[in-house]
Protein backbone atom coordinates (compact mmCIF):
# COMPACT_ATOMS: atom_id res chain seq x y z
CA UNK A 1 0.00 0.00 0.00
CA UNK A 2 0.97 3.82 -0.94
CA UNK A 3 2.43 4.64 2.91
CA UNK A 4 1.66 8.50 4.15
CA UNK A 5 5.35 9.59 5.13
CA UNK A 6 5.54 13.08 7.18
CA UNK A 7 8.29 13.84 4.64
CA UNK A 8 10.02 17.47 3.87
CA UNK A 9 11.06 16.34 0.34
CA UNK A 10 8.91 14.40 -2.19
CA UNK A 11 9.26 10.66 -1.65
CA UNK A 12 11.95 9.14 -3.96
CA UNK A 13 11.23 6.41 -6.56
CA UNK A 14 11.58 3.68 -6.46
CA UNK A 15 42.87 -14.26 5.79
CA UNK A 16 43.13 -14.21 9.53
CA UNK A 17 40.60 -14.52 12.34
CA UNK A 18 38.06 -12.37 12.92
CA UNK A 19 39.18 -8.69 13.70
CA UNK A 20 38.39 -7.26 16.64
CA UNK A 21 34.75 -5.31 16.91
CA UNK A 22 35.21 -1.65 15.74
CA UNK A 23 38.36 -2.22 13.70
CA UNK A 24 37.98 -0.41 10.48
CA UNK A 25 39.13 -2.49 7.36
CA UNK A 26 41.44 -2.01 4.72
CA UNK A 27 40.04 -0.65 1.49
CA UNK A 28 39.93 -3.62 -0.71
CA UNK A 29 42.58 -3.70 -3.47
CA UNK A 30 41.54 -7.08 -5.12
CA UNK A 31 41.85 -6.63 -9.12
CA UNK A 32 38.50 -5.26 -10.15
CA UNK A 33 37.30 -4.89 -7.10
CA UNK A 34 35.50 -0.84 -6.09
CA UNK A 35 37.11 -0.08 -2.15
CA UNK A 36 34.39 0.05 0.47
CA UNK A 37 36.14 1.25 3.01
CA UNK A 38 39.19 4.01 3.71
CA UNK A 39 41.62 4.43 6.73
CA UNK A 40 40.96 8.68 6.76
CA UNK A 41 37.07 8.95 7.04
CA UNK A 42 35.67 12.41 5.72
CA UNK A 43 32.65 13.26 8.02
CA UNK A 44 29.28 13.91 6.60
CA UNK A 45 27.68 16.81 7.87
CA UNK A 46 23.48 17.88 7.35
CA UNK A 47 24.48 19.22 4.00
CA UNK A 48 25.80 16.52 2.48
CA UNK A 49 23.93 13.31 3.44
CA UNK A 50 22.42 11.36 0.64
CA UNK A 51 19.15 11.51 -0.20
CA UNK A 52 17.01 8.95 1.43
CA UNK A 53 16.54 6.68 -1.56
CA UNK A 54 13.31 4.63 0.22
CA UNK A 55 11.66 6.97 2.02
CA UNK A 56 8.54 6.08 4.14
CA UNK A 57 8.24 2.56 2.71
CA UNK A 58 7.99 -0.75 3.22
CA UNK A 59 11.06 -3.45 3.61
CA UNK A 60 9.71 -6.77 3.69
CA UNK A 61 11.22 -8.12 1.12
CA UNK A 62 14.45 -7.22 -0.84
CA UNK A 63 12.75 -7.46 -3.87
CA UNK A 64 11.18 -4.06 -1.87
CA UNK A 65 14.37 -2.29 -3.29
CA UNK A 66 15.39 -1.83 -6.92
CA UNK A 67 19.08 -2.79 -7.46
CA UNK A 68 19.61 1.17 -7.74
CA UNK A 69 17.90 1.54 -4.32
CA UNK A 70 20.48 -1.47 -2.78
CA UNK A 71 23.29 -0.08 -3.82
CA UNK A 72 22.82 3.27 -2.11
CA UNK A 73 21.79 1.46 0.69
CA UNK A 74 25.26 -0.44 0.75
CA UNK A 75 27.04 2.60 0.13
CA UNK A 76 25.42 4.42 3.13
CA UNK A 77 25.90 0.94 5.16
CA UNK A 78 30.14 1.02 4.35
CA UNK A 79 29.88 4.76 4.98
CA UNK A 80 28.47 4.25 8.50
CA UNK A 81 31.09 1.52 9.16
CA UNK A 82 33.87 4.00 8.21
CA UNK A 83 32.78 6.25 10.82
CA UNK A 84 31.62 9.16 8.20
CA UNK A 85 28.33 9.56 9.73
CA UNK A 86 29.57 10.34 13.60
CA UNK A 87 29.33 14.30 13.27
CA UNK A 88 25.52 13.32 12.43
CA UNK A 89 21.88 12.17 14.41
CA UNK A 90 19.58 12.49 10.88
CA UNK A 91 17.01 10.42 12.69
CA UNK A 92 16.96 13.00 15.96
CA UNK A 93 13.19 13.13 17.20
CA UNK A 94 12.04 9.70 15.49
CA UNK A 95 11.15 6.47 17.28
CA UNK A 96 10.96 2.66 16.29
CA UNK A 97 9.24 0.19 17.63
CA UNK A 98 10.67 -3.64 17.91
CA UNK A 99 8.34 -5.99 17.78
CA UNK A 100 9.83 -9.67 18.88
CA UNK A 101 7.44 -13.00 18.70
CA UNK A 102 10.91 -14.45 18.34
CA UNK A 103 13.73 -14.53 20.51
CA UNK A 104 16.68 -12.43 19.54
CA UNK A 105 20.42 -11.16 20.45
CA UNK A 106 21.63 -9.71 16.94
CA UNK A 107 18.01 -8.13 15.61
CA UNK A 108 17.16 -6.76 19.00
CA UNK A 109 21.15 -5.28 19.65
CA UNK A 110 21.56 -3.45 16.41
CA UNK A 111 18.35 -2.09 16.15
CA UNK A 112 18.28 -0.71 19.18
CA UNK A 113 21.99 0.59 19.31
CA UNK A 114 21.58 1.21 15.59
CA UNK A 115 18.53 4.12 15.97
CA UNK A 116 20.76 5.19 19.03
CA UNK A 117 23.47 6.25 16.92
CA UNK A 118 21.47 7.96 15.01
CA UNK A 119 20.00 10.05 17.13
CA UNK A 120 16.55 8.54 17.21
CA UNK A 121 14.61 5.78 20.28
CA UNK A 122 13.43 2.21 20.14
CA UNK A 123 11.25 0.50 22.00
CA UNK A 124 11.05 -2.88 22.19
CA UNK A 125 7.90 -5.14 22.58
CA UNK A 126 8.10 -8.89 23.30
CA UNK A 127 4.95 -11.07 22.25
CA UNK A 128 4.25 -11.29 26.04
CA UNK A 129 3.12 -7.41 26.18
CA UNK A 130 1.60 -7.19 22.53
CA UNK A 131 -0.22 -10.70 21.92
CA UNK A 132 -0.12 -10.40 18.19
CA UNK A 133 -3.33 -11.47 16.88
CA UNK A 134 -4.20 -13.22 20.44
CA UNK A 135 -4.58 -10.21 22.80
CA UNK A 136 -5.02 -8.06 19.99
CA UNK A 137 -5.51 -8.10 16.24
CA UNK A 138 -2.47 -7.09 14.17
CA UNK A 139 -4.31 -4.64 12.98
CA UNK A 140 -5.16 -3.11 15.82
CA UNK A 141 -1.80 -3.18 16.45
CA UNK A 142 -0.74 -1.43 13.59
CA UNK A 143 -3.21 1.68 13.70
CA UNK A 144 -1.76 2.08 17.49
CA UNK A 145 1.76 1.98 16.44
CA UNK A 146 1.00 4.40 13.74
CA UNK A 147 -0.01 7.23 16.30
CA UNK A 148 3.32 7.19 18.85
CA UNK A 149 6.23 5.90 16.43
CA UNK A 150 7.43 6.48 13.35
CA UNK A 151 8.21 2.63 12.11
CA UNK A 152 7.96 -0.81 13.30
CA UNK A 153 10.46 -3.84 12.79
CA UNK A 154 8.70 -7.12 13.13
CA UNK A 155 10.76 -10.18 13.88
CA UNK A 156 7.84 -12.51 13.43
CA UNK A 157 6.84 -16.18 12.51
CA UNK A 158 4.46 -15.33 9.65
CA UNK A 159 5.80 -13.31 6.84
CA UNK A 160 1.47 -12.77 6.54
CA UNK A 161 1.45 -11.19 10.47
CA UNK A 162 4.28 -8.57 8.66
CA UNK A 163 2.27 -7.95 5.49
CA UNK A 164 -0.86 -7.14 7.82
CA UNK A 165 1.07 -4.98 9.59
CA UNK A 166 2.08 -2.70 6.58
CA UNK A 167 -1.06 -3.10 5.43
CA UNK A 168 -2.85 -1.14 8.43
CA UNK A 169 0.67 1.37 9.68
CA UNK A 170 1.05 4.34 7.17
CA UNK A 171 4.44 4.55 8.80
CA UNK A 172 7.28 2.08 7.33
CA UNK A 173 7.57 -1.91 8.38
CA UNK A 174 10.30 -3.89 8.23
CA UNK A 175 10.85 -7.08 8.21
CA UNK A 176 13.63 -8.48 10.59
CA UNK A 177 12.80 -11.97 10.26
CA UNK A 178 9.77 -13.94 9.04
CA UNK A 179 9.03 -17.66 8.19
CA UNK A 180 9.73 -16.78 4.52
CA UNK A 181 12.72 -14.17 5.02
CA UNK A 182 14.89 -12.32 6.23
CA UNK A 183 15.95 -9.53 3.98
CA UNK A 184 17.93 -7.02 6.53
CA UNK A 185 20.65 -9.89 7.23
CA UNK A 186 20.82 -10.18 3.20
CA UNK A 187 22.01 -6.29 3.47
CA UNK A 188 24.66 -7.12 6.34
CA UNK A 189 25.59 -10.31 4.35
CA UNK A 190 26.13 -8.45 1.04
CA UNK A 191 28.13 -5.70 2.98
CA UNK A 192 30.52 -8.20 4.24
CA UNK A 193 30.69 -10.15 0.38
CA UNK A 194 31.87 -6.50 -0.79
CA UNK A 195 34.02 -5.88 1.59
CA UNK A 196 35.98 -9.14 0.48
CA UNK A 197 35.13 -8.68 -3.26
CA UNK A 198 34.29 -5.06 -4.18
CA UNK A 199 31.18 -3.88 -5.23
CA UNK A 200 30.54 -5.39 -8.57
CA UNK A 201 29.73 -9.20 -7.29
CA UNK A 202 28.30 -10.01 -10.95
CA UNK A 203 29.31 -13.55 -11.72
CA UNK A 204 30.23 -14.50 -7.87
CA UNK A 205 29.58 -18.17 -6.66
CA UNK A 206 27.18 -17.81 -3.71
CA UNK A 207 26.68 -21.43 -2.42
CA UNK A 208 23.84 -21.90 0.05
CA UNK A 209 23.87 -25.25 2.21
CA UNK A 210 21.11 -26.56 3.82
CA UNK A 211 17.52 -26.17 5.25
CA UNK A 212 15.70 -24.33 1.93
CA UNK A 213 14.28 -21.83 4.41
CA UNK A 214 14.16 -17.93 4.81
CA UNK A 215 17.50 -17.34 4.28
CA UNK A 216 17.62 -19.65 1.65
CA UNK A 217 14.72 -17.38 -0.21
CA UNK A 218 16.29 -14.37 0.21
CA UNK A 219 19.85 -14.94 -1.26
CA UNK A 220 17.97 -15.87 -4.54
CA UNK A 221 16.21 -12.42 -4.22
CA UNK A 222 19.93 -11.29 -3.89
CA UNK A 223 20.52 -13.29 -6.58
CA UNK A 224 17.90 -11.06 -8.60
CA UNK A 225 19.33 -7.72 -7.14
CA UNK A 226 23.61 -8.09 -7.52
CA UNK A 227 23.78 -10.57 -10.62
CA UNK A 228 25.92 -13.27 -8.21
CA UNK A 229 25.31 -16.55 -9.70
CA UNK A 230 23.22 -18.33 -6.54
CA UNK A 231 23.41 -22.67 -5.94
CA UNK A 232 21.16 -23.71 -3.25
CA UNK A 233 22.29 -27.22 -2.40
CA UNK A 234 19.38 -29.04 -0.50
CA UNK A 235 18.76 -32.46 0.59
CA UNK A 236 15.50 -33.73 -1.28
CA UNK A 237 11.94 -32.15 0.34
CA UNK A 238 14.19 -29.18 1.50
CA UNK A 239 14.15 -26.77 -1.38
CA UNK A 240 13.69 -22.94 -1.55
CA UNK A 241 9.57 -21.74 -1.31
CA UNK A 242 8.65 -21.98 -4.72
CA UNK A 243 6.99 -18.54 -5.23
CA UNK A 244 10.85 -17.28 -5.00
CA UNK A 245 11.84 -19.63 -7.32
CA UNK A 246 9.15 -18.34 -9.82
CA UNK A 247 10.56 -14.52 -8.42
CA UNK A 248 13.85 -15.97 -10.26
CA UNK A 249 12.35 -16.94 -13.13
CA UNK A 250 10.43 -13.82 -13.58
CA UNK A 251 13.10 -11.87 -13.22
CA UNK A 252 15.25 -14.27 -16.11
CA UNK A 253 18.22 -15.20 -13.40
CA UNK A 254 18.63 -18.62 -12.97
CA UNK A 255 19.33 -20.08 -9.78
CA UNK A 256 20.59 -23.68 -9.00
CA UNK A 257 19.14 -26.35 -6.91
CA UNK A 258 21.07 -29.22 -6.17
CA UNK A 259 21.30 -32.30 -3.68
CA UNK A 260 25.16 -32.80 -4.94
CA UNK A 261 27.77 -31.25 -2.28
CA UNK A 262 30.32 -31.37 -5.08
CA UNK A 263 28.33 -27.64 -5.35
CA UNK A 264 30.43 -26.35 -3.04
CA UNK A 265 33.99 -26.44 -4.73
CA UNK A 266 35.14 -23.45 -5.82
CA UNK A 267 32.84 -21.16 -4.14
CA UNK A 268 33.33 -17.27 -3.41
CA UNK A 269 30.70 -17.70 -0.49
CA UNK A 270 29.95 -20.80 1.22
CA UNK A 271 26.76 -19.76 3.39
CA UNK A 272 24.75 -22.51 5.97
CA UNK A 273 21.93 -21.78 9.05
CA UNK A 274 20.50 -23.87 11.23
CA UNK A 275 19.00 -27.09 10.52
CA UNK A 276 16.24 -26.31 12.65
CA UNK A 277 14.29 -22.65 13.02
CA UNK A 278 12.37 -21.64 16.07
CA UNK A 279 9.04 -23.60 15.44
CA UNK A 280 10.45 -26.50 14.12
CA UNK A 281 11.37 -28.41 17.37
CA UNK A 282 9.07 -31.02 16.36
CA UNK A 283 10.62 -31.92 13.68
CA UNK A 284 14.16 -32.13 15.19
CA UNK A 285 14.98 -35.69 14.67
CA UNK A 286 13.62 -36.25 11.12
CA UNK A 287 15.59 -32.53 9.93
CA UNK A 288 19.05 -33.93 11.61
CA UNK A 289 18.57 -37.50 9.51
CA UNK A 290 17.51 -35.72 6.48
CA UNK A 291 20.92 -33.38 6.81
CA UNK A 292 23.00 -35.89 7.48
CA UNK A 293 26.38 -35.00 5.40
CA UNK A 294 25.29 -31.16 5.02
CA UNK A 295 27.61 -29.84 8.08
CA UNK A 296 29.72 -26.97 6.83
CA UNK A 297 33.78 -28.50 7.97
CA UNK A 298 36.83 -26.99 8.11
CA UNK A 299 37.63 -29.84 5.05
CA UNK A 300 34.98 -28.19 3.17
CA UNK A 301 35.74 -24.36 3.62
CA UNK A 302 39.67 -25.90 2.27
CA UNK A 303 37.51 -26.84 -1.11
CA UNK A 304 36.27 -23.00 -1.97
CA UNK A 305 38.04 -20.72 -4.10
CA UNK A 306 41.48 -19.96 -2.49
CA UNK A 307 39.97 -16.24 -1.35
CA UNK A 308 36.48 -17.54 -0.68
CA UNK A 309 34.66 -16.62 2.70
CA UNK A 310 32.49 -18.72 4.99
CA UNK A 311 29.30 -17.05 6.22
CA UNK A 312 26.62 -18.11 8.66
CA UNK A 313 23.87 -15.31 10.05
CA UNK A 314 24.16 -17.21 13.52
CA UNK A 315 23.16 -18.44 16.16
CA UNK A 316 24.93 -21.75 15.27
CA UNK A 317 23.54 -25.31 16.13
CA UNK A 318 27.39 -25.93 16.75
CA UNK A 319 27.64 -30.51 15.77
CA UNK A 320 24.85 -29.99 13.46
CA UNK A 321 25.15 -27.47 9.87
CA UNK A 322 28.88 -26.45 11.42
CA UNK A 323 31.41 -26.39 13.55
CA UNK A 324 33.19 -24.24 16.03
CA UNK A 325 36.69 -25.02 13.78
CA UNK A 326 34.76 -22.88 11.31
CA UNK A 327 32.96 -20.41 12.45
CA UNK A 328 36.91 -19.83 13.46
CA UNK A 329 38.66 -21.05 10.18
CA UNK A 330 40.80 -18.31 8.50
CA UNK A 331 37.92 -18.50 5.70
CA UNK A 332 35.50 -17.30 8.17
CA UNK A 333 34.17 -14.04 8.19
CA UNK A 334 30.80 -14.86 10.75
CA UNK A 335 31.53 -12.46 13.09
CA UNK A 336 32.37 -9.32 10.40
CA UNK A 337 28.95 -10.76 9.07
CA UNK A 338 27.34 -9.76 12.92
CA UNK A 339 29.09 -6.54 13.21
CA UNK A 340 27.38 -5.37 9.79
CA UNK A 341 23.93 -6.04 11.11
CA UNK A 342 24.57 -2.94 12.82
CA UNK A 343 25.98 -0.79 9.79
CA UNK A 344 23.27 -2.46 7.00
CA UNK A 345 20.75 -2.09 9.34
CA UNK A 346 21.44 1.58 10.26
CA UNK A 347 21.74 2.16 6.47
CA UNK A 348 18.06 0.74 6.16
CA UNK A 349 16.94 2.75 8.55
CA UNK A 350 17.85 5.81 7.56
CA UNK A 351 17.02 5.48 3.86
CA UNK A 352 13.23 4.54 5.29
CA UNK A 353 12.90 7.71 8.00
CA UNK A 354 15.34 10.06 6.56
CA UNK A 355 13.10 12.46 5.29
CA UNK A 356 10.77 12.56 8.15
CA UNK A 357 9.99 15.00 10.00
CA UNK A 358 9.45 14.52 14.44
CA UNK A 359 5.37 14.89 15.04
CA UNK A 360 6.29 16.15 18.27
Amino acid sequence: MTKVARSKKTQAQASAAPKKTGAVRKAVTKKDATPVASAAPVLLTPDTLPKPVMAGRDFLSNLDMTATELRAVLDTAHSMKRGEWRAVKPLAGLSIALVFEKASLRTRTTFDVGMYQLGGHAITLSNTEIGLGTRERVSDVARNLERWVDAVMGRVYLQQTLQELAQHASIPVINGLSDMLHPAQLLADYQTIEEEFGTDLRGRRVVYIGDGNNLANSHIHMGILTGTDVTVVTPVGYEPNAGVLMDAVRAGVNITLTNDLAAVQGADVLYTDVWISMGQEAEADIRRRAFQGYQVTPEMLDTLAPDGIFLHCLPAHYGEETVPEATEHPKSRVFDQAENRLHAQKALMYHLMGDLKPRW
